[in-house]
């Protein structure tokens, strides 16, 4: 049979699995092994993939980035940083209309800087403060659950550290190249936020309340107070993202230096113990383990894809559809679009990501600006039914004191946030290219 169509099969096969709600990773490897069997007829040069791939697939010091992040990330929580930074804001945006939405939205950014864990920390943080000041439920989840996708733009991104392992692109230049895109999607959020509450007063304003009420401004000494106790996480961000900007780290080393500085300070705030030190470890470790299970995986499958002959038959048939640029763009945005309602982040770079990238080095596109493209549109199928990893996070963090269909309903908004986002970052490229052209 032809090489081809039997790979065309394996990806039909795929998407089988996925809806019966086979592990995205344990189908890959199968139909990995399965696919370059029948190709082959030899199962033997199948079985031996298996074993080649697991050892050659992370075997590069890059791949050391995801544990010291996510460990960064995990001890910046822990150590308070997350409530440090909402009291600081909230001060900062309380004469504002909608104050504590744009302040959750502000500490989500800064946050995003040192964890990847915000849906989950925020539900905590954030929401009963909203709620208690009368703010409408399903407003202030979309709240919590829009601006908590900023962790996926604004370094350090697990999302960026798998683009740029798929199309062999420098690490330390993609994360920088979130910076920008990011602070665009923060201010549109917070743009939004206070459009939508002067729209509809209702939503920040307490059953029985008629008029919103501006509170009277503080002392300066109280807001350098609260700011003052961030300045922990502050130092931690200008040297972890300023090392790899200036060149003084790899972003290797700028996640060791983060997480030996998230660790630091938790002790110094007296948070972590032993137990929760133990808890940090053993999280970091779980976490890691599912990553790299998913990355191995894909790898196999990208390999099975290239065998087949697939990958260089759907690069020259769509370039030979001869459709202008930006239309083959538009057709990759929907595909990732449809995915994000089946499958998470990982798992659509994973997938496409080999088919996709060879049409757009021959398109002549910027890999970085495409990177960045890639990981806000995936991005949106976090808040996407019926899959949306951070709704389902925040339900997981909530308990019964939420409804999913109220977080999706909440999040529709921050969709079509996230959707002008994308249309800026492709009208100006230089967004997501500036940065790392001065690296």
């Amino acid at each position: 049979m032809d090489p081809l169509f039997i790979a065309v099969i394996m990806v039909f096969l795929l998407f089988v699995l996925i809806i019966a709600g086979i592990y995205i990773a344990v189908g890959l490897c199968f139909l990995s092994v399965m696919g370059l069997w029948w190709i082959s007829g030899d199962f033997e040069l199948a079985a031996r993939l298996v074993g080649t791939t697991t050892y050659n697939a992370i075997l590069d010091y890059v791949f050391s980035v995801v544990p010291f992040f996510v460990a960064m990330g995990l001890l910046a929580n822990v150590s308070g940083a997350s409530t440090d930074l909402y009291e600081a804001f909230n001060l900062l945006t309380r004469r504002i209309r909608g104050g504590l939405g744009v302040a959750t939205v502000f500490a989500n950014a800064v946050f995003a800087a040192i964890s990847v864990a915000s849906a989950a920390v925020f539900s905590k943080v954030s929401l009963p403060e909203m709620i208690k000041h009368g703010y409408n439920k399903k407003f202030a989840l979309g709240v919590v659950a829009g601006s908590s996708v900023l962790g996926m733009l604004i370094p350090p991104s697990v999302l960026f550290v798998i683009y740029g392992i798929v199309s062999e692109q420098a690490i330390g230049r993609l994360l920088i190249a979130g910076i920008l895109p990011g602070l665009v999607l923060t201010a549109i959020y917070s743009v939004g936020i206070v459009v939508m509450v002067r729209r509809k007063p209702e939503l920040v304003l307490a059953e029985g309340t008629q008029r919103w009420k501006r509170p009277p401004a503080l002392p300066t000494r109280e807001y350098l107070r609260a700011f003052s106790k961030c300045w922990g996480i502050v130092a931690l961000i200008l040297v972890t993202l300023g090392g790899m900007w200036g060149g003084a780290f790899t972003p290797t080393e700028a996640g060791a230096v983060g997480a030996f500085g998230a660790l630091i300070l938790g002790l110094a705030k007296r948070k972590i113990g032993g137990a929760s030190f133990w808890g940090v470890l053993l999280e970091t470790g779980i976490t890691t383990a599912g990553i790299f299970f998913l990355l191995i995986s894909a790898q196999m499958y990208s390999r099975m894809l290239a065998l087949s002959g697939l990958i260089d038959w759907t690069s020259k048939y769509v370039i030979s559809l001869q459709w202008p640029p930006i239309a083959v763009i538009f057709m990759f945005i929907v595909i990732w679009l449809i995915l994000g309602c089946l499958i998470d982040s990982a798992s659509i770079m994973l997938l496409t990501l080999p088919l996709m990238l060879p049409i757009i080095k021959t398109l002549g596109y910027d890999l970085i600006w495409f990177g960045v493209l890639s990981v806000i549109v995936i991005e949106m199928g976090l808040l996407t039914p019926p899959f949306g990893m951070v709704v389902f996070a925040m339900k997981s963090a909530l308990g019964g004191e939420a409804k999913i269909e109220e977080i999706f309903q909440g999040s529709y908004p921050f969709l079509w946030m996230m959707v002008l986002a994308t249309l800026i970052i492709i009208i100006f490229p230089g967004l997501s290219t500036w940065l790392p052209s001065l690296m």
